[in-house]
């Protein structure tokens, strides 16, 4: 049995969040939506349009005085006390909220010749189009993903007014291969020194860096031939 304890539920105004989930009690229904008590003091309003994905004539149809429901804050304002509620579960991530270059974790949930979908947590799926599933060329995507795997993908672009999100997993494995600072090559003398002229920050650090790694060497070479001079002697 796990000892995870659920976060102690809201009792203030001030302390509900968006897309938080609730459980409430439906206390009045009206012709355009339902009041519920979410336990903080003020009723929540849950409007007729966000009672089902689907468009809904009547609020009793849905909800009846009463009725314990499970509900999510869609907006808050604790200065004027309004509390708007929703029996749509939300998005993990809306639109807004999908930025390009950020890596995300999502499950393969439909695969197609030119590449394969992944849901986010958004409101459609992202794409990795087959191009970019690996750095080497990919004939089939099943050679790469299977269908509900859970894959790492970085967001290449977003596209709200089409609901589209471009996904790249060759992106993260780039980024993988590119070699740390410490494994660059060390420069020439004519670029130590032209690199101490300009006094660049990064090239301080380049320059004491490489002046170590110099007097290291130097250091090691001479305890070898010391040892060597030892054994002949």
């Amino acid at each position: 049995m796990s000892d995870v304890q659920a976060p102690p539920a809201p009792t203030r105004l001030e302390e509900l969040q968006l897309k938080m989930k609730l459980t409430g009690t439906v206390k009045k229904v009206e012709l355009f939506g339902a009041f519920v008590d979410v336990g903080v003091g003020r009723d929540g309003l849950l409007h007729i349009s966000a009672l089902s994905p689907q468009r809904v004539n009547r609020v009793d149809e849905v909800v009846k005085e009463g009725d314990t429901v499970t509900v999510w804050i869609r907006k808050v304002d604790a200065q004027a006390g309004r509390i708007d509620l929703t029996l749509i579960e939300p998005f993990a991530l809306d639109w807004d909220e999908i930025k390009t270059g950020q890596v995300l974790t999502g499950k393969v949930v439909k695969i197609e010749r030119f590449g394969a979908f992944v849901d986010l947590g958004t409101e459609r799926p992202g794409m990795i189009h087959i191009s970019e599933l690996a750095t080497h060329r990919v004939e089939e995507v099943t050679e790469i993903v299977k269908l509900g795997e859970e894959v790492e993908v970085k967001v290449l672009g977003v596209d709200p007014r089409k609901k589209q999100i471009k996904l790249s997993m060759k992106a993260l494995e780039l980024a993988e291969m590119e070699p740390e600072a410490d494994e660059v090559e060390p420069l020439t003398t004519m670029q130590l020194a032209l690199q101490k002229a300009q006094g660049t920050p990064a090239a301080a650090r380049r320059a004491r860096r490489d002046d170590k790694d110099k007097r290291q060497r130097n250091e090691q070479e001479d305890i070898l031939s010391r040892t060597l001079a030892n054994k002949r002697s």
